[in-house]
Order: structure tokens, then C-alpha cells, then sequence
């Protein structure tokens, strides 16, 4: 199938073809055609398959049939997430560049002003983070009563990050009568029981096992005690000679401890989660995209919105305390085609960690010891701190799931720099010769 046997118009496909694909995904390829329709839609995919101009795509052309000369907000799609929002935000800029429409996003963390003037102007898509987006409401910046299509993505992130009481003053100010999507990763119970209120008969669109990784990432977990975790981090991609890495914490101070070990080890990094201003995490992240920065260290605000081209390796040091966030982390790697690899550095305080990620993907991850770095049994569990560390664009609390690790990112030295480089391991494999597919942005 190509795009044109989708039904899209011609400006539409001059945009896709602008950026070289020719084949819808598999979420494309059956969320578009009911889009079109004015269905309702219930759509679940693994991460890095091209979820967003899954929806990006067909409200765009919805919009243009249904009226060039209305105005105000016609499209509003909430994200959990600043880093999302922007995601969506370039799509929707990418693919309507030859559509007379105009788009907006709306996040904390930067001044309200700016935003202010834009939605003064006039815009037909607003991309929004919900706590930000209730801001405006109460500064009678934005009118949310012209609303016809009404996007959730990542509704389940929403729900998790402690939203639900935002997403719903925010349903209370769009009208009743609109085509409402929900697109994720991942399908909750909670989010079925949203979806029940929210959505008028939708169409269930899953192309793959519920809550599985990509087949294009590989994935090991490497026992080591506690206080190596730091200094294997360091030995392994000294080792390994990897140049790109995304490397995943629970909580902000360690992310930030963890950035200044292997900053001293010799290895460009940065770190970004909520504490950051958002100048500072588009800086990190772009400095990573261009291969300034070696080592990116994230909290789970990065789980989502993050699509980084032909990302080779993923890296947890820490396990998170909510299973689904697991295959979240991962998708940022084997993305497109390609393939990655996501490696998981284990210790005994996240042993139930581990079996928890294993029963949602209903298999085990294999397990590896890495000679000199093998796990000293006679240390016992710690428990793990009950604190969720993420953030979300604007406000909204954080629910308490589970306990998490308790984890140093001090440890003894060893550093990549006295280790022989190795040649970077082959973790793409060429895609030139295939159909290059949509990926969600």
C-alpha cells in the first residue's frame, strides 16, 4: 500500500513526499482510513511506529474538507509531556506546510506571553500539555467551544502523571458533539474506563501485542551490585566505543550525579528531566541529536515525545517502578527499521522490578555478567524509595505506583579512557533498500 491509496490529498502527499516516504506503517495504514471517516478511534502501537502522523495526517485533511473559512481552535491535542508537545507540534508543521492552516503550542515552563500573541492571532491546531493549557483557559487567552476533533496522545502517560483531573475540566470546555482519538503505546484498564466516557463507539486499531517492544530491539539485563552500576556505565561504552547513548534514571539528582560520573570518566553528557528549564532540555537534547553531547541521562519525561534518528543504544541503569515505562524507554532505540539495542544494569534491590517488565512482556530477558563486574551475592536488598520522579509541560501531580531503587551514581573509578576501544557493535541494519516507512514525525 502507498500513501495515495489512502485517501489523503495532494497536499498532503506532496509533504510526505517531501521527506522521502513512500509506505504508510501499519498503524498509518489502518488509523488514517477511519480518521477520514469522522470515527471515533482507539489506536495502540508500539512506540516508533509512526503514531503521530498516524493522526497528524487525516485531521489535517479534515479540517481543510470540512471548512477553509471558520476560525479559531478546531484541533486540540493534549500531550503529557513539553517534549511531545513539540513533537506533534513539528509534525503538524511538517505536513501542512502546503495547507492554508495555522498551529500552536502551549507548554510550561517558558513565558506565557509569547504563547499569549500566537493565540491572538488566530491558530486552527493547538498542541498543548494540559496544565499550561488550563493557564490560558483561566487567562481567557484561548476558546476551547469550536473544538471538532479532540486528540489524547499518551493518554495512559497522562492518566499515570496525574492528569485525570486536568483532562477533565478540560473535556467540561469542548463541545460534545466532535471526533474524538486516543493513540498510545499502551492500553491500560484505566484507560479503557476512560475511553468508555470519552469516546462514541470507537474503532480499535491495534497492530501488535499489547505492551511489547519493537522485534527490531535487542534487549539483555546485566547483574551488578549497586555501586558499580556507575562504573560499568562508563566501562561499557569506553569499551564498546558507543557514541550515542540514552540513559535512563529514576529520579532528577540522580540523573544529575549520574551526568557528573561520567563527565569526570571523560564522557560528554547532560542531563535533562523536569527540574530543567526548558531552554536547558531543547539545548541538551539538540546537542545530543548533532553528537555533542555523548551520553544523554534522562528521568522518565524523556520515555515519550524523544524521537531521536537511528538511536543505537538504550541504556537503564535504573529499572522503572512501572513496567509499561519500560517499553516506553526502549522504543526510543530500534526505531524506523532500524535496530538498537536496550541494556538493562540490574541490581538485587530491583530483582521484583525485573520480574514485573517480564510479565508484561510475557518473556524473560535474558541475563549477562560482565567478567569483573559480577554481582557480590552476599549483599542483601535495600529498599527501594516510594517517590515517582517525572514531569509533565505545565501542572499536574505524580502518582506513587510502586517503591523504587535506592541507587548511587558515585563509584569507584574505571575509566573508558585506559580501556582499548572496541569497534562500535553493528546495530543498524541497512534500510536503503526497503520502502521507507512514516515514522511520528
Amino acid at each position: 500500500m502507498s500513501f495515495q491509496d489512502l485517501g489523503l490529498s495532494t497536499e498532503l502527499l506532496r509533504a510526505v513526499a517531501d521527506q522521502g516516504y513512500t509506505e504508510p506503517t501499519p498503524i498509518q495504514q489502518q488509523a488514517i482510513p477511519l480518521i477520514l471517516q469522522g470515527r471515533d478511534v482507539m489506536a495502540s502501537a508500539q512506540t516508533g511506529t509512526g503514531k503521530t502522523a498516524g493522526f497528524t495526517l487525516p485531521l489535517l485533511q479534515r479540517l481543510i474538507v470540512q471548512g477553509r473559512g471558520q476560525r479559531g481552535v478546531r484541533v486540540l491535542v493534549l500531550t503529557p509531556t513539553r517534549e511531545l508537545a513539540a513533537q506533534v507540534g513539528e509534525s503538524v508543521q511538517t505536513y501542512g506546510k502546503y495547507l492554508p492552516l495555522r498551529s500552536a503550542i502551549v507548554f510550561g515552563g517558558v513565558k506565557i506571553n509569547p504563547q499569549i500573541d500566537k493565540l491572538r492571532k488566530g491558530v486552527d491546531v493547538l498542541i498543548a500539555t494540559p496544565g499550561r493549557l488550563l493557564d490560558h483557559v483561566g487567562q481567557r487567552t484561548v476558546d476551547l467551544s469550536q473544538i471538532e476533533i479532540l486528540v489524547l496522545d499518551e493518554a495512559d502517560r497522562m492518566l499515570d502523571m496525574g492528569f485525570i483531573h486536568d483532562i477533565r475540566k478540560i473535556l467540561a470546555l469542548v463541545p460534545a458533539k466532535r471526533q474524538t482519538l486516543m493513540f498510545s503505546a499502551t492500553f491500560s484498564k484505566d484507560i479503557k474506563k476512560l475511553a468508555d466516557t470519552l469516546l462514541d463507539n470507537p474503532a480499535l486499531v491495534e497492530v501488535a501485542r499489547r505492551n511489547a517492544p519493537a522485534d527490531s530491539v535487542s534487549q539483555v539485563v546485566h547483574l551488578v551490585d549497586r555501586q558499580r552500576k556507575s562504573e560499568l556505565l562508563s566501562y561499557m561504552i569506553g569499551s564498546r566505543n558507543w557514541q550515542q547513548v540514552l540513559v535512563f534514571t529514576r529520579t532528577k539528582h540522580g540523573a544529575n550525579r549520574l551526568a557528573q560520573h561520567l563527565e569526570r570518566d571523560g564522557l560528554r553528557s547532560a542531563a535533562i528531566h523536569g527540574n530543567k528549564s526548558q531552554a536547558a532540555r531543547t539545548r541538551a537534547l539538540a546537542d545530543f541529536k548533532r553528537g555533542a553531547v555523548r551520553v544523554l541521562v534522562a528521568t522518565d519525561i524523556a520515555a515519550r515525545g524523544l524521537d531521536i534518528d537511528q538511536l543505537p543504544h538504550v541504556v537503564n541503569f535504573e529499572l522503572p517502578n512501572v513496567p509499561e515505562d519500560y517499553v516506553h524507554r526502549i522504543g526510543r532505540t530500534g526505531r524506523a527499521g532500524y535496530e538498537g539495542e536496550a541494556v538493562s544494569l540490574v541490581c538485587v534491590d530491583e530483582h521484583g522490578l525485573l520480574k514485573d517488565i517480564e510479565r508484561l512482556l510475557k518473556r524473560e530477558i535474558p541475563r549477562d555478567s560482565i567478567p569483573g563486574y559480577e554481582p557480590d551475592l552476599s549483599i542483601p536488598p535495600e529498599p527501594i524509595q516510594a517517590k515517582r520522579n517525572g514531569s509533565g509541560g505545565g501542572r499536574g501531580g505524580h502518582r506513587s505506583s510502586s517503591s523504587k531503587p535506592k541507587s548511587s551514581a558515585s563509584s569507584p573509578k574505571h575509566s573508558p579512557r585506559r580501556a582499548s576501544p572496541a569497534p562500535a557493535p553493528k546495530t543498524h541494519r541497512d534500510a536503503s533498500s526497503a520502502p521507507k516507512r512514516l515514522r511520528s514525525s
